[in-house]
């Protein structure tokens, strides 16, 4: 069934049977309830204020009226099995703004999720948030009313509990309180005490686990039968412990539930076979400060209005994930509740606050569920990813009394129940709540390695390193976690750990984090590859300095630095610290740099291996530059002068055989010219030997051009000569001096 909110648009909402409405509200009622409501320190005080609904045929109408404060509407008729084929539909005066809100057609559909216990036919109960004004109008649709209709109104009462706060004990209920019946509508208010019906419920079938579900300790726990004590007061056996850790609980006693209104004793059933998801539909914009009300509001509804004997679900879950005690008698124990018609022993009821056919409830609320039903399945062994047979225990709709079907341990009220509760998105997301609740861990992976440098798909480390992980379940159903390495347990870590450590012994392992959910079931994450590396770099070949090709200045001769560095596992880089900071990957083994003449210069490096290892060298050069005048002539030479030259003048010959010769003691050299479009050739001797034809041809203009080199392996004695050769046509040669390194 869908509910529509009735305005000019006419917009439709969705919504589904068995479930209570919330109209969209912001949470703000002047501090009554909400982040401004004071926390509740005891029971709060809720009340119903009915208007009584006169039918004539099969229509009935409420005018605008007053009324006193209410937070949640709906509409109540005598006899139980009585239908209203029709629309039931209100609209209501926010106390805050005084405006009237849109119309909204409540759930007509019944309330066969808990019709072993109805004393009162009843439309579903609509959340609308802090009103003092109702409107309404009943349509048969040709069929006559029910007799005894009234409007039920629900005052919350004020209260809130503290956020994200793990349960702690509140004061004892009061145990003056009375019932509370008490009203303050107009002079046409009906009141009707709560009366109780025998009530119906399944008939337990055997527990039928699929072959997922492991083969449990106790296939069944007997009932809690209440034992007398000396002082001849009933009390409970132990409760059993479950495989998977009891939640934080918002109990009765801190959302504020008085007790005085049901004085029933709870109902058990003997185990918890299955868990039924249900949602309480329309606003998903509600605070989370207001959720306490909210159960309390609807609390009353079930039990003054419905005449049910206590809230409906188990639990309920808001979508900040606060998980709220629903029926009473203990959240340990296998409680009756009246959630799911036909299926309510035996089973538990977690309602989630909000709709959740258009959207998906919040992750928070999805963890919630998983962990409630986690605990509740894991104390009788139950796999939360399995499948059981259930019989029911009256006709629903659905299923016939005595008809079996099978059920994941984890469902959905529309797999019980003719409904679409609990929303196609949240009913979609049931397969994940199964995973979360019965594992294996969602989400594991590894994220970073501490104090480790990653190369590709391999870390590599000098000593100690931090293994780091994330996952999406709640942590609260993971067990451990075990760090391997090399496929054996190296380390553990407790459930709520992001990390851990490791010390390695040299060389390359695997490393892996396993995460063992409250079920036991595992998840591993791919191996990891980590090398484990105390072995300094080397240097192979040391740092070296060469004069090379290019424009010589006096403050920047250009030279070629060489090296090459190594590493028995990954090298990384080398670094280039001074005179000049320059980085280079692991296969680069020179650079082109510049040196100032005449000045001793130390260039300094430093190898690093990927695991951070490093290992340093060094090597000094000092380039100096020998002007032409110092060489030996022989042949024509004439003297040119100009700025662009080196010392500002240069030798330039045009005869054949003319020769310059240099003496130094050094273990790199280079030749420096001036080269034009005609320029000529020379030969170069290097002590003595003939090494080179160098034609100094250039299509552009070029000053202190370097453009022939020679390097030794060490410093020594050597000579150099330059010889003209006379090129036909452009025989001129213009010398710029000579450059070497000692």
């Amino acid at each position: 069934m869908k509910r529509r909110v009735w305005g000019t648009a006419a917009a439709v909402v969705a919504a589904v049977t068995g479930v209570v409405v919330f109209q969209g509200v912001q949470g703000d009622d002047g501090g009554k309830n909400g982040a401004n409501a004071p926390l509740v320190t005891g029971p709060v005080r809720t009340s119903v204020h009915t208007a009584s609904v006169k039918a004539e045929g099969d229509r009935a109408e409420v005018p605008e009226r007053d009324t006193a404060a209410f937070s949640l509407v709906g509409l109540s008729w005598t006899k139980p099995s009585a239908q209203i084929p029709g629309t039931v539909q209100v609209r209501t005066r926010s106390a805050r703004t005084g405006a009237w809100g849109s119309w909204i057609t409540l759930d007509t559909g019944g309330h066969g999720a808990a019709a072993e216990e109805s004393r009162r036919g009843a439309t579903e109960p609509a959340w609308v948030g802090p009103s003092d004004g109702v409107q309404a109008r009943v349509d048969g649709r040709g069929t006559p009313l029910p007799a005894g209709m009234r409007l039920e109104m629900v005052d919350p009462g004020a209260g809130r509990v503290a956020m994200n706060a793990d349960p702690v004990a509140f004061a004892a209920d009061d145990p003056t309180a009375t019932p509370g019946d008490e009203t303050s509508a107009p002079a046409d208010t009906a009141t009707e005490a709560p009366t109780q019906a025998p009530t119906d419920e399944p008939t337990p079938s055997p527990s039928t686990p699929s072959a997922s579900d492991p083969a449990p300790t106790a296939t069944t726990t007997p009932a809690p039968t209440p034992t007398p004590t000396a002082s001849g007061t009933a009390t409970l056996p132990p409760a059993p412990v479950s495989t998977a850790p009891e939640p934080p609980v918002v109990t009765r006693a801190q959302w504020g539930a008085d007790e005085s209104l049901n004085n029933e004793a709870p109902e058990y059933g003997t185990e918890v076979k299955a868990v039924f998801v249900h949602h309480t539909v329309d606003a998903n914009d509600y605070s989370c400060a207001d959720s306490a009300a909210m159960v309390r509001a609807i609390r009353t509804y079930h039990i003054q209005s419905n005449g049910w004997k206590d809230i409906g679900y188990n639990f309920l879950v808001d979508k900040c994930g606060t998980i709220f005690e629903g029926r009473k008698g203990g959240v340990d124990r296998p409680v009756i509740g009246a959630h799911n018609p036909g299926f309510n022993t035996n089973t538990v009821g977690i309602s989630v606050l909000g709709e959740y056919t258009s959207i998906d409830a919040s992750a928070a609320a999805k963890a919630s569920v998983a962990r409630v039903a986690a605990w509740k399945l894991g104390q009788y062994h139950y796999d939360p990813t399995g499948k059981v047979d259930l019989t029911a225990g009256m006709d629903n709709g659905k299923f016939k009394l005595g008809q079996t079907a099978s059920f994941y341990r984890i469902s959905g009220h529309r797999d019980g129940f003719s409904t679409e509760c609990p929303g196609d998105k949240l009913y979609a997301s049931l397969p994940g709540i199964r995973t979360l609740a019965g594992g294996p861990v969602s989400g594991l992976a590894l994220k970073t390695f501490g104090q480790a440098s990653v190369s590709g798909s391999t870390a590599y480390t000098k000593g100690p390193l931090t293994v780091n992980w994330a996952i999406t379940s709640p942590t609260a159903l993971v067990s451990r976690y075990e760090v391997l390495v090399d496929g054996k347990v190296a380390n553990t870590a407790t459930p709520t750990a992001t990390s851990a450590s490791l010390s390695l012994a040299p060389g390359t392992h695997t490393v892996a984090v396993r995460a063992v959910h409250v079920s036991g079931r595992t998840a591993v994450t791919p191996n990891a590859t980590v090398v484990a590396d105390t072995t300094a770099p080397s240097f192979a070949t040391k740092p070296s300095v060469a004069l090379r090709a290019g424009t010589v200045n006096t403050t920047a001769v250009p030279v070629t630095l060489g090296w090459k560095a190594a590493d028995s596992a990954a090298l990384k880089e080398a670094r280039l610290t001074s005179p000049s900071a320059h980085t280079y990957g692991p296969t680069v083994y020179s650079a082109a740099l510049t040196s100032n003449s005449g000045t001793a210069t130390t260039w300094s490096m430093t190898a690093y291996d990927q695991a951070g290892n490093t290992a340093r060298a060094t090597v000094a050069a000092t380039p100096v530059i020998l002007q032409e005048t110092s060489a030996t002539r022989t042949g024509t030479w004439t003297t040119k002068s100009s700025s662009s030259y080196l010392g500002g003048k240069s030798y330039s010959s045009s005869s054949k055989n003319a020769s310059l010769t240099w003496k130094f003691t050094g273990r790199s050299v280079a030749w420096a010219v001036s080269r034009a479009s005609t320029s000529g050739q020379a030969y170069v001797y290097v002590d003595g030997t003939k090494t080179a034809t160098v034609d100094l041809k250039s299509s552009t203009t070029k000053y202190r051009d370097a453009l022939w080199t020679k390097t030794w392996s060490a410093g020594a004695a050597h000579t150099i000569k330059i010889v003209v050769v006379g090129t036909s046509g452009r025989p001129t040669v213009t010398t710029d001096g000579l450059v070497y390194i000692k």
